[in-house]
């Protein structure tokens, strides 16, 4: 699509998928349904690797973090669901989503984590030479979140940082930004956006860029640029983080958390019962 287009865009853009499931080119990973979402069985290495295969192919793909609320949000549209369904990896961010791949025979699978993963390729950057860009944030984030990186990784490349305004969600960003964002070099788009908004923006923004790979990423930004505190590993390994984030950020987290981490252990429940109930016609 050309970038005079972008004004023009539609709300939500809508990747072709075929009726028997999605398969995002380049994606060759095996995936577990949890409730719709097909969460990509893979480790770090794993996506590390077929990030880097893609900038070095130039091939344009996009990577969703996916969490327990990514799964609620997508349940709750399947627009959202399909665009999420079409990216090349939906990394296993939540420890839930680990135990259930695990379950499904996927017994390889390890925690992708968004925080973990930006800075694995950032690491590894001093080596590859790829440029970063860091889209997204409250005012003052993502320029803080560059400059704590290049303290860490010395040599990162930053192609550029923006703080966008208040968009809605399903936004087409105006063509002077896209410019910005293409004339950078940028081979990696960090978006940190929340979910669903920052899921949208990477599937919308897709034909739009021309950087190999956008990575939907949220909290990372909040995390590495020292404005909210992470979780301790221990915590993070049991699957307790959102205990952690909770404390953390009462007021507005509570909800989710409470009632949503209730619905989806809910509707996973049920969901696994299905196939018992559907071979027993008196329900036992």
């Amino acid at each position: 699509m050309p970038v005079d287009a972008a004004l023009h865009a539609p709300a939500h853009y809508e990747p072709a998928v075929p009726e028997d499931g999605p398969r995002p080119a380049g994606a060759s990973h095996p995936a577990t349904d949890i409730l719709g979402l097909r969460v990509s069985a893979i480790d770090m290495p794993t996506a590390v690797a077929t990030i880097e295969r893609w900038i070095a192919n130039r091939e344009r793909q996009y990577v969703c973090i996916c969490t327990v609320h990514t799964v609620m949000e997508c349940h709750r549209d399947p627009a959202l669901q399909r665009a999420v369904n079409a990216a090349g990896l939906r990394t296993p961010d939540g420890m839930p989503l680990v135990w259930l791949s695990r379950r499904a025979g996927h017994r390889h699978v390890q925690r992708v984590y968004g925080p973990d993963l930006m800075l694995e390729l950032c690491a590894r950057s001093a080596v590859t030479g790829h440029r970063h860009f860091f889209y997204g944030g409250a005012p003052g984030v993502a320029g803080e979140l560059a400059a704590r990186l290049q303290r860490r990784f010395p040599g990162l490349q930053v192609a550029g940082t923006h703080t966008p305004p208040v968009l809605p969600v399903g936004a087409i960003e105006d063509a002077a930004t896209i410019e910005r964002i293409n004339a950078s070099g940028a081979d990696i788009v960090w978006v940190g956006l929340g979910t669903p908004k920052q899921d949208w923006w990477v599937a919308n923004h897709r034909p739009l860029l021309e950087a190999p790979v956008l990575i939907a990423v949220g909290a990372a930004f909040d995390f590495h640029s020292g404005r909210v505190r992470q979780a301790p590993r221990w915590m993070q390994r049991h699957g307790l983080e959102w205990l952690f984030r909770l404390s953390q950020e009462p007021r507005r987290l509570w909800k989710r958390y409470v009632f949503g981490n209730a619905w989806f252990v809910s509707r996973v429940i049920a969901n696994s019962a299905r196939p018992r109930l559907a071979g027993h016609p008196d329900g036992r």
